[in-house]
C-alpha cells in the first residue's frame, strides 16, 4: 500500500513538472513569435527643414514570412497629410530584408523659429503562406506610429539644452509646464509631489497644464529616443 501511494505521488509530481515545462516552452515560443515582424529603424524621425527629403529603414526580422507594408504621414489628430509624401507608400517586404522609406514635404512653408510635428504611420500585414489552409487563417495587421519632427536650420538653442529650459508654475491644484525652447520636449518618468504622472509632450514656445501640485522631477527623450538624466523643474 505504501509503495502504491509513493508511486502515485511520484506520478503527480512528474505531471506537475511536465505542466510547468509545457507552460514555459509555450511562453518562450509565443514571445519569440511576437518578437519577429516588421519594425522601423528608429523611434523618431528628425527632418531638417532645408532638406529635400529624409529617410528611415523598415526591417522585417521574420525569416519566414513576407509582409505587405503601407506607410503614410498624419497630423496630431490622425488625419492624413496630403502634402507629405512617403515613397514607396505600399510594398512587399520579404523575409529578413530591409527597405528604405523616403519622406518628402511639398506643402506651404512651416514656421522657421520652432519645430513642427507630424506622425509616420507604418502598417504591416503578414502574407498568407502557401501551406496555410484556405479559409482557416487569421491575419493580424500591426501598425506602429512614431513622431516626425520638421526642424528648421540655424536654431540658436541646441536640442540637448531644451530639457533644462522647462519651467513649472503651480496654480492651486494645477501645474503648468512651460517650454520656451524651439523644440518639442517629451517628458517621461514625471513625478509631481512624489506621485508619478503620465508622460507628456510640451510644444515649443508653448505649455501643458495637468492637475497636480508639488515639486516636479522628470526625464526627457533625446533625438535618438534615449532617456536623459533626471532634472528638477524650476519655477
Amino acid at each position: 500500500m505504501k509503495s502504491t501511494l509513493t508511486l502515485l505521488h511520484a506520478i503527480r509530481v512528474s505531471l506537475t513538472v511536465i505542466g510547468i515545462l509545457a507552460s514555459v516552452i509555450s511562453l518562450v515560443l509565443s514571445n519569440s513569435a511576437a518578437a519577429a515582424g516588421v519594425a522601423l529603424g528608429s523611434t523618431r524621425v528628425i527632418y531638417p527643414q532645408d532638406a529635400k527629403q529624409t529617410s528611415i529603414n523598415v526591417i522585417n526580422s521574420d525569416l519566414h514570412d513576407s509582409f505587405l507594408v503601407q506607410s503614410w504621414i498624419s497630423d496630431d489628430k490622425g488625419n492624413k497629410v496630403p502634402t507629405f509624401f512617403v515613397t514607396p507608400p505600399l510594398f512587399v517586404l520579404k523575409p529578413g530584408k530591409v527597405n528604405i522609406l523616403r519622406m518628402i514635404y511639398s506643402g506651404p512653408a512651416l514656421p522657421d523659429d520652432r519645430e513642427s510635428v507630424f506622425y509616420l504611420n507604418n502598417k504591416a500585414i503578414p502574407s498568407l503562406g502557401k501551406s496555410a489552409p484556405a479559409g482557416n487563417s487569421l491575419q493580424i495587421a500591426t501598425q506602429s506610429v512614431i513622431k516626425l519632427f520638421v526642424r528648421p536650420a540655424h536654431l540658436t538653442v541646441k536640442p540637448a539644452d531644451a530639457a533644462a529650459m522647462l519651467r513649472c508654475r503651480g496654480e492651486g491644484p494645477n501645474l503648468t509646464v512651460s517650454n520656451p525652447s524651439p523644440y518639442f520636449v517629451t517628458l517621461v518618468n514625471v513625478t509631481v509631489g512624489g506621485k508619478k504622472q503620465p508622460n507628456m509632450m510640451v510644444p515649443p514656445k508653448g505649455s501643458e497644464t495637468i492637475k497636480a501640485a508639488g515639486a516636479v522631477t522628470y526625464q526627457t527623450l533625446n533625438d535618438f529616443g534615449a532617456v536623459t538624466p533626471a532634472l528638477t523643474c524650476k519655477a
